[in-house]
């Protein structure tokens, strides 16, 4: 009897592990009832107080005996367990970080045909190693990757490469394609046939670079991509080509690099790329006196003309007015690119896309601010104008429809009282409510009391003083929030 042992309360009240890995690339290739054979083992690992019998464990789960040792036999095939001997039947469970790096046990005969295929494939260029028929079997169980496949794979390799191609690079080419979900017979042959139906295409990129070889499986993919996952025509393809070939040691990598930032900056067709190989240099000297303007600096202007400046410009935004906001976002402390794409995108949703309009618009707060500021002196308030008294005023008098009279007396009552604006807004709410519209309905409404409970909350609140700098980070982020 053990010294120490759980109880069959604490082991039933316990979890199970189950590794990510296993969720991942197991699980899903799995037959369901193996898959229960497995997470049950792992259940009865944790517990030496459960009869976990061969006979107890298919009684548990509605099984044969034969069929929960063919269960344990496929995940030995798998490695992730050893039957270390089978009468009576006894299991480990290897951990999975073992089974990543460890070469896995495959029945003698089920890559028999496989390694005859392999085999011809690379007769007169070179022999086939033990490892490397392992890890021809690994990425095959891994990856789930039919047999067939990776023998077109590898044939095709082979052919394009006209040399004893080493498996990393098939492997490689499998991987890639795998990863796209390409892992069948039927697949591959698929992606084998749009190689070969753009021959043509691809062979005009090589007349370019006066390349004379076969095109590579890795140039093909790129072509590939570049056609029909990113959308570009061919001509546009060969105008890149034919602009950068000069450049020393240029291939399809670079070419991936360039085109893959236009898809980016959604640049699809000759005359917008052009355009822009054009404006570089003036987006580059924009996004330098942007960032000057703001206060910010950054080494890398492509990244700001990318994921900025070509933005903007896209929204109908030039570059006057975008020095314009740069100064407005200075002067409200937004001192960030960040925050001035967030004041960008708000003039943009508020229809402000040229000079005349955004000079209109801030003349109108202004002239607000300069009504707003008369209430804060005329209630004995000294201090600038911020985003909530612009909103209150605006409430007041356009939601509310509240008259300059009817203000002018509000604030008359209002005046010297402990929270003023809080008051004020209390009155005309009060009043709105009402439908009071004149002075003298006003007068007849009975006054709100100026030393209530609110009041008192009012008083006791406004104990803490706050910074000019965290008034305006909060008016600022209330701002961005209301667009």
């Amino acid at each position: 009897m053990a010294f120490c042992k759980y109880s069959t309360e604490f082991i039933a009240n316990s979890k199970t592990e189950i590794d990510n890995i296993f969720l991942n690339d197991y699980l899903p290739f799995a037959p369901a009832q193996f898959v229960v054979v497995y997470v049950y083992g792992l259940y009865l690992c944790n517990s030496t107080s459960f009869d976990n019998s061969l006979a107890s464990v298919a009684k548990t789960l509605n099984m044969s005996e034969e069929d929960v040792i063919g269960a344990f036999e496929y995940w030995e095939e798998q490695g992730l367990v050893q039957v270390l001997r089978t009468n009576p039947i006894e299991v480990t469970f290897i951990p999975l970080k073992n089974v990543l790096t460890a070469n896995k046990l495959f029945k003698p005969d089920k890559y028999t045909l496989f390694n005859s295929q392999a085999n011809d494939i690379f007769a007169g260029k070179r022999s086939i190693s033990k490892h490397e028929y392992q890890e021809y079997y690994d990425f095959l169980e891994r990856y789930h990757f039919e047999q067939e496949a990776l023998l077109m794979i590898m044939k095709y390799c082979v052919d394009n490469k006209k040399t004893a191609v080493g498996y990393n690079y098939i492997l490689t080419v499998a991987k890639n394609w795998a990863n796209e979900g390409i892992t069948t017979t039927r697949q591959v042959e698929e992606r084998l046939k749009t190689f070969e139906d753009k021959n043509s295409d691809i062979n005009e990129i090589f007349k370019v670079l006066s390349i004379k070889r076969s095109p590579y499986v890795e140039e093909r993919s790129l072509l590939n991509k570049w056609l029909n996952e990113y959308g570009f025509n061919l001509d546009v393809i060969l105008h890149i080509f034919k602009n950068n070939k000069k450049k020393s040691h240029f291939s399809f990598e670079n070419a991936d690099v360039i085109i893959t930032k236009y898809y980016e900056m959604k640049l699809f067709s000759i005359i917008e790329i052009e355009q822009f190989e054009k404006d570089k240099k003036d987006l580059y000297a924009l996004a330098m006196e942007i960032n000057k303007t703001i206060g910010v600096y950054y080494e890398n202007l492509e990244t700001v003309v990318e994921n900025y400046i070509l933005k903007w410009q896209n929204m109908g935004f030039d570059k006057n007015l975008l020095l314009e906001i740069a100064y407005y976002c200075f002067k409200s402390s937004i001192r960030n690119l960040e925050g001035m794409d967030k004041t960008v995108t708000k003039f943009y949703k508020l229809g402000i896309l040229s000079i005349e309009a955004f000079r209109e618009y801030m003349n109108d707060v202004v002239s607000q601010d300069r009504k707003v500021k008369n209430v804060l002196e005329k209630l004995g308030l000294e201090r600038g104008v911020n985003y909530i008294d612009r909103e209150n005023y605006k409430t007041w008098t356009e939601n509310w429809q509240i008259t300059d009279e009817l203000l002018e007396y509000a604030i008359s009552l209002a005046k010297g009282k402990d929270n003023p604006i809080k008051y004020l807004s209390r009155i005309l709410s009060d009043w709105h409510s009402k439908g009071i519209a004149t002075i003298d309905e006003a007068k007849k409404t009975s006054p709100i009391p100026a030393n209530d409970k609110s009041q008192k909350l009012d008083k006791n609140f406004t104990g803490r003083s706050y910074s000019p700098q965290e008034i305006n980070a909060l008016f600022q982020s209330i701002d961005e929030v209301d667009v």
